[in-house]
């Protein structure tokens, strides 16, 4: 689960505070573990500071906290605030901008990822696909992989992501497909054409961004049609 830090201070030394952080990117580069951050300050009150640090989880958050710079950048900000920081620690229950980006990494990997097993980034174990163009719904990794591969097998192939909506826990993405006919497709021997397909796909996603269900929507007549399979 995602997690976030909030950091909440009072401080006169705003621009200070702000070269410590800079300072802190700088001699954590490589293993800072923060994923995001934000710094704010206070409209009404311009002496108090909001700090928003992202993290993967809480557990690399704690290892982020051992390492030794963080601890003594830590004990300098503390120097630079008029009174001591508070801190809240949250478990990220909802991310729309997560939802979205794990949706189009999804979309990404199924055309550039050699190692399939690489999904259960993005996919959760169980994930669930309603595609009206299948007999029957892909359900789990394995069924996944060889729905994959299947199109692998036919076509060289790259998604451009022309739109996306989040909201609450479904992001919607519509799509074009450009593709080359490189290899046996529902029968359809190589062609060498170049062919293109548009569709939507609306996801659920669970609280730590992981995909669970997916509902297609594509032209798989037109690409029939562009590939001489069906009359136009």
């Amino acid at each position: 689960m995602t997690f976030v830090q909030i950091i909440d201070c009072k401080t006169s030394r705003v621009d200070d505070l702000n070269r410590l952080m800079d300072e802190w990117v700088e001699q954590t580069e490589g293993k800072r573990t923060a994923t995001h951050s934000i710094v704010g300050k206070d409209r009404s009150d311009a002496s108090h500071v909001v700090e928003i640090v992202e993290f993967p989880s809480y557990d690399v958050a704690m290892r982020n906290s051992q390492l030794p710079e963080t601890d003594r950048i830590f004990r300098e900000m503390v120097a630079l605030c008029d009174e001591m920081p508070t801190f809240t620690d949250l478990d990220v229950v909802r991310d729309e901008a997560l939802y979205k980006t794990n949706a189009r990494r999804l979309f990404e990997m199924i055309a550039t990822e050699e190692d399939t097993a690489l999904l259960d980034q993005v996919l959760a174990e169980g994930y669930h696909d309603h595609d009206p163009t299948n007999e029957q719904d892909v359900i789990g990794m394995d069924a996944v992989r060889r729905e994959v591969e299947m199109w692998r097998g036919g076509f060289d192939f790259a998604f451009t992501i022309d739109d996306q909506i989040a909201e609450g826990d479904r992001v919607c993405t519509r799509w074009t497909w450009n593709a080359t006919h490189t290899g046996d497709f529902m029968g359809l021997q190589p062609t060498g054409m170049q062919v293109t397909m548009t569709g939507t796909t609306v996801h659920r996603c669970r609280e730590d961004g992981k995909l669970v269900e997916g509902w297609w929507q594509y032209d798989l007549l037109g690409l029939m049609g562009q590939l001489g399979a069906v009359e136009a």
